[in-house]
């Protein structure tokens, strides 16, 4: 049996790179990632992906902005600087780690 809770460690890494690519492409918010991520088969809850946020924030990956939408505070996440040329180098290492595992 798999230890789901090895699997989460060993997926919040993809969910950063995941979050950074799309934050990359245009501003995200919560709710929109929730629905990207479990596409893509990760299901996390708004109580792991709102401190993932905050962290990435606190680490300079991503910029927030709020917006009022329809008379509520949505905070939208965008890539800075910083997080792009995170987001490059994760790709490099996950293409070579691609490329010796996938046989």
């Amino acid at each position: 049996m798999i230890d789901n809770k090895v699997l989460r460690k060993l997926f919040l890494g993809f969910i950063q790179i995941h979050i950074l690519h799309h934050a990359g492409e245009h501003p995200i918010f919560g709710a929109w990632m929730l629905d990207e991520l479990r596409e893509h088969g990760y299901d996390i809850s708004a109580g792991t992906l709102y401190p993932i946020l905050h962290s990435m924030e606190k680490d300079g990956l991503l910029t927030r902005e709020d917006k009022n939408v329809e008379g509520k505070i949505r905070k939208y996440y965008t890539t800075t600087e910083k997080g792009a040329e995170v987001l490059i180098e994760a790709r490099n290492k996950a293409y070579e780690l691609f490329k010796e595992i996938k046989d």
